[in-house]
């Protein structure tokens, strides 16, 4: 895949994913990465790339193995699916803390 204009190196790229702004120089970056077709899926992987090693740490913990298994699944779960049902909030608030116009959403029909 060709890199966009203003793409960000990986130390952007992970100080984006930890919700940190990103330079002027990466907005067209940020507002294609936010607006663009599948940028749920982006936000959500982006999600699991911070929880993951973080989970990692939790598994080290002293106690039974299954113990272990099943803070660290609760952990991912739990947050994974919070990230997904508020993916347009947080969207909108990414948009707004790099400056760039926040999409109207649709009204549902019924």
């Amino acid at each position: 895949m060709a890199r966009l204009p203003g793409d960000p190196g990986v130390s952007r790229r992970i100080r984006y994913a930890i919700g940190l702004r990103l330079p002027e120089e990466n907005r067209g970056w940020v507002g294609h990465d936010l607006t663009d077709v599948g940028w749920r899926g982006r936000i959500v992987t982006r999600h699991l790339g911070v929880m993951i090693p973080f989970c990692l740490l939790l598994a080290l913990l002293p106690g039974q193995w299954w113990l272990r298994v099943s803070v660290c699944a609760l952990a991912l779960i739990a947050s994974t699916f919070v990230v997904a049902v508020s993916a347009g909030d947080l969207r909108r608030s990414r948009l707004r803390q790099h400056g760039l116009p926040v999409p109207q959403e649709r009204e549902p029909q019924g």
